[in-house]
């Protein structure tokens, strides 16, 4: 992939530039937000991995900037560990959101999540979704476990449909609750009884999920490994 790491910490572009590279990745770099916007404007760029304590700019007002500019996806990287943070920049539109300091292998991860999403897609629509034992299919919204179909209710369907279209990264409450409710001015506890009641048809120990799992303060997060089909 063609990656911008936007980070005004010589060190952390340091770092990351020879792994990214090694990986066969084209890397592009910007120290604060003018730029990182010159490079997004000039360059067909898949991702960028996006400080938010920039010198010139608060981070999280270029990722609408960015999406309206390129067809990239954005990873904030980032010291700021206050959930509104965190919060604000995914329903800006970040992809996904890791801590800084970070785990080298989970950043991988979350870049590999990226890249096969876009892989896959390929701007066409996806009607069905499959991993290891579960399957989605959008049109028939029908969902099997093990070959087992699953009954799921209108509004649980529609939000495990946008866990699924997700698979892998962060979904916010709020983007949950417009998904299931059409509103973000609900009650969080009804989208929490409806996680409870997804993890109680889809996990083999509701009580300690490793299907869907928990941001805390900020929203869910799909662990399945989902590919278009």
């Amino acid at each position: 992939m063609r990656i911008l790491i936007v980070d005004d910490a010589p060190s952390i572009i340091d770092a990351l530039r020879p792994v990214l590279i090694s990986l066969g990745h084209e890397i592009f770099e910007a120290a604060d937000a003018k730029q990182a916007l010159d490079v997004v404007g000039a360059s067909d760029l898949d991702l960028v991995l996006l400080d938010l304590g920039l010198p010139d700019a608060d981070g999280i007002e270029l990722i609408p900037a960015i999406k309206q500019t390129a067809e990239a996806a954005v990873i904030v990287i980032s010291a700021r560990h206050l959930e509104k943070d965190k919060v604000r920049a995914l329903d800006e539109g970040a992809d996904d959101y890791v801590d800084k300091p970070f785990s080298l292998n989970e950043l991988l991860a979350r870049i590999r999540v990226a890249e096969r999403r876009r892989t896959e897609l390929g701007g066409r629509t996806v009607t069905r979704y499959v991993s290891a034992g579960l399957e989605i299919d959008l049109t028939t919204r029908v969902v099997t476990l093990m070959e087992e179909p699953i009954h799921l209710s209108p509004k649980e369907f529609a939000l495990f449909e946008l866990l699924a279209r997700h698979s892998g990264q962060v979904v916010t409450q709020r983007q949950m609750m417009i998904a299931g409710w059409a509103t973000p001015r609900i009650d969080g506890q009804y989208l929490r009884s409806y996680i409870s009641m997804l993890r109680d048809k889809l996990e083999v120990d509701p009580s300690d999920p490793e299907l869907i799992l928990t941001e805390p303060g900020v929203g869910y997060r799909l662990n399945a490994d989902l590919s278009p089909a």
